[in-house]
């Protein structure tokens, strides 16, 4: 009896490596203006990340994180793309997903930090934040689970006509949960106005995504059950990101119903700040850190004819920017024992308290 694991030993699989081309969307319908502003947000994601990095190894964050270094392309591209009444839900890895949106690095920081002036006050950390004013409606840690609710959002826009559309961010691991299938199957059959996008980073914690699925694309290769085009995209690439976005959006906003979009991608370090990776073959891990978005979409603007002093002046901002973020969440006071009792249900869920 053949079992999954019996060709190989655990973490011995196949290699993955990533696209050998980085100029095939030298030429892409992406304004220069959009690609600045897509840099400067890649740009926020990486140092943002790093420094959240370093405060974790200082033992100043509450709680554990999960990073998106390496993964930022997808979150950049997207919310490029989108309105900004648009409405985002992510996973446990949200915090670039957060400043995609436009929330400010200060509260996210605080909020890493468990402190008052945090997004949301210090309750929720890494793993749930969420900022409504922003149409960030949550980070969950409970795979899969987010997918239905952000179905409920996106029939609410499609109630309302409100022209708005729901993105819903998802691990490979997820699209083997029931929740998966369920929300695609229920979106598809109502036409909701919402895109779900695997951030298919080849590793479900720590186990390659290979090694326990049926197909090669766990979520593109299933689309067609639902009646949707398998879309797949390499999600290191911000600018191919935009334009899958982009087509994704305003498929939803004429009535065409949701998409499903599979983005390849690897994460730099180990699922979480406690996991060192080592599951993964060394020679993979070299050839995705080299194949770094920064690094592609730098290159880029510098072959489009932006030069690279203009380029150094950004992440020079974005480096004043965390650090004073830094400073701002650091000095934030804990919360008070009595906003234990604040933002939440009360009466047994019959009334609101804040």
């Amino acid at each position: 009896m053949r079992l999954p694991l019996s060709d190989h030993e655990y973490g011995a699989h196949g290699v993955v490596l990533p696209p050998d081309d980085q100029t095939r969307h030298d030429d892409a319908p992406v304004p220069l203006e959009t690609r600045l502003a897509i840099y400067r947000k890649l740009q926020e994601m990486r140092q943002f990340e790093k420094r959240a990095y370093d405060l974790f190894m200082r033992q100043l964050v509450k709680g554990t994180s999960h990073l998106s270094l390496g993964m930022e392309a997808i979150s950049a591209g997207f919310g490029a793309a989108m309105r900004s009444d648009d409405l985002t839900f992510a996973t446990y890895r949200g915090h670039a997903h957060t400043l995609a949106r436009g929330v400010p690095m200060t509260p996210v920081l605080a909020e890493l930090l468990g402190r008052a002036n945090g997004l949301m006050g210090g309750k929720g950390g890494s793993m749930h934040l969420t900022s409504v004013e922003h149409g960030m409606l949550g980070s969950y840690a409970i795979i899969g689970a987010h997918m239905t609710i952000a179905n409920g959002a996106a029939w609410s826009a499609q109630y309302r006509g409100s022209g708005q559309v729901t993105t819903c961010f998802f691990g490979d691991g997820t699209t083997n949960i029931g929740a998966f299938h369920e929300a695609l199957n229920y979106a598809a059959v109502y036409k909701l106005p919402i895109v779900f996008v695997c951030e298919n980073n080849l590793y479900m914690e720590y186990t390659s995504i290979a090694d326990i699925t049926a197909v090669a694309h766990p979520a593109a290769d299933r689309a067609s059950a639902y009646g949707l085009d398998p879309v797949v995209v390499d999600g290191n690439d911000a600018d191919e990101v935009y334009l899958a976005a982009t087509a994704a959006f305003e498929r939803a906003r004429s009535g065409e119903g949701p998409s499903l979009v599979e983005a390849l991608t690897y994460r730099h370090g180990g699922h979480s700040r406690a996991d060192p990776g080592k599951y993964r073959p060394a020679d993979e891990v070299e050839a995705w850190k080299a194949y770094d978005p920064i690094t592609l979409y730098r290159g880029r603007l510098v072959r489009l004819g932006v030069a690279a002093d203009d380029l150094d002046v950004i992440d020079k901002e974005v480096a004043v920017a965390v650090d004073q973020a830094t400073e701002e969440a650091i000095a934030g006071e804990l919360p008070e024992p009595a906003s234990a009792f604040t933002d939440l249900w009360a009466d047994g869920g019959s009334s609101w308290r804040n």
